[in-house]
C-alpha cells in the first residue's frame, strides 16, 4: 500500500523526504492554511495549487507526488487546464472531487454536490487533457456523496468515473469498517485510496489496518499541520509568557542541511565555485 504524508511547503516535504516516504501528498487542506492562511473553503486559486504543487514535486521527481486538485477550477476547459499544469509540475496523480465550486473540506459538513453527469465530464475532461499531454499522470475520482445521497449514490459516481477513465476510486468521509470494506469489495480490481483524518469522519486506523480492509493508497494530510500548530503554539505561548525562547537544536546550519544545504554546497564545489566552502 502507498503510504502518502501530507505536506503543504518545501519545508514539509523535506522533512518527509528526509524520513524516506516513498510518496507525497500534496494536502489542499493543508496549502489554504498555510499559503493563504483560510481554511479549505474553495477560497485556494487554481493557481495558489499549481505553484505549491510545482514546488514540492521538484525538490526529489524521483518520489511521486499526489496532489488535491479540488474540483478542477471550473468547466470541462478549466479542468483540462488544471491537468495540463500539473502535469508541467511534475504532478504523480491528483484527485477531482464531485461538489460544487464554493467547496469545502470533505470532513466539513454542509457540503453540495454537482450532478453525476457534471462529475463524470470533469474525469473525462482530465482524461482528455492527459491523453494531450502523452502523460501517464494518474487519475483519483473523488466522491463526496456519502455525507449526503448516502452509499449507493456514492458508488454509482465512483463506477461512472472509473468507466471515464480514471483510475483510482475515492470515497470521503469514511465512517466505518462496514463502509470501507464494502467500498473496496464493491470495486473490485479499481484501487481505492483511504483519506485518513483523525478528528475527522474517518477512524484513526493504522496503515496495517488500512491495508487489511482493502486499500492501495492512503494519505495522511493534516499530521505535519497538527504536529506544527502542537509545537509552534507552545514555544510561542513559552516566548510570549516568560521570555523563553524553547528551542534552538538545530540552528541555522542544522536547519539548512534538513534542506539541502550538503547538496548546494557539492554543486558549488564541483562548478569551481567557493561561495559556500565556509559554512
Amino acid at each position: 500500500m502507498v503510504v502518502a504524508p501530507g505536506v503543504y511547503d518545501g519545508f514539509t516535504a523535506r522533512l518527509a523526504l528526509n524520513v524516506g516516504f516513498d510518496a507525497l501528498y500534496m494536502t489542499g487542506f493543508g496549502t489554504s492554511l498555510s499559503r493563504i492562511g483560510w481554511p479549505d473553503l474553495g477560497l485556494a486559486t487554481a493557481s495558489d495549487m499549481i505553484a505549491n504543487a510545482s514546488l514540492i514535486a521538484n525538490l526529489d521527481p524521483s518520489i511521486p507526488l499526489i496532489a488535491d486538485a479540488d474540483t478542477g477550477y471550473g468547466g470541462p476547459i478549466a479542468v483540462a487546464r488544471t491537468v495540463s499544469q500539473y502535469i508541467q509540475a511534475g504532478v504523480a496523480a491528483f484527485h477531482l472531487e464531485d461538489q460544487v465550486q464554493t467547496k469545502r473540506c470533505g470532513h466539513l459538513l454542509g457540503k453540495e454536490l454537482v450532478t453525476k453527469e457534471e462529475f463524470v465530464s470533469r474525469i473525462k475532461a482530465a482524461v482528455e487533457a492527459r491523453t494531450r499531454a502523452q502523460s501517464d499522470i494518474i487519475i483519483i475520482a473523488r466522491t463526496d456523496a456519502l455525507a449526503g445521497p448516502g452509499f449507493d449514490e456514492a458508488i454509482e459516481r465512483l463506477r461512472a468515473a472509473i468507466g471515464a477513465g480514471a483510475d483510482v476510486a475515492f470515497l470521503e468521509g469514511i465512517r466505518n469498517e462496514a463502509q470501507a470494506t464494502a467500498v473496496c469489495e464493491i470495486m473490485g480490481e479499481t484501487p481505492m485510496l483511504l483519506n485518513l483524518v483523525p478528528g475527522g469522519l474517518t477512524p484513526n486506523w493504522s496503515m496495517r489496518q488500512a491495508q487489511d480492509l482493502g486499500f492501495r493508497m492512503t494519505i495522511v494530510p493534516l499530521m505535519l499541520l497538527e504536529a506544527s500548530q502542537k509545537a509552534s503554539t507552545e514555544a510561542l505561548k513559552a516566548l510570549k509568557s516568560d521570555g523563553k525562547v524553547n528551542y534552538g537544536e538545530k540552528g541555522p546550519r542544522g536547519l539548512s542541511e534538513l534542506c539541502g544545504l550538503k547538496d548546494a554546497m557539492k554543486i558549488d564545489e564541483i562548478s569551481g565555485g567557493k561561495a559556500l566552502g565556509s559554512i
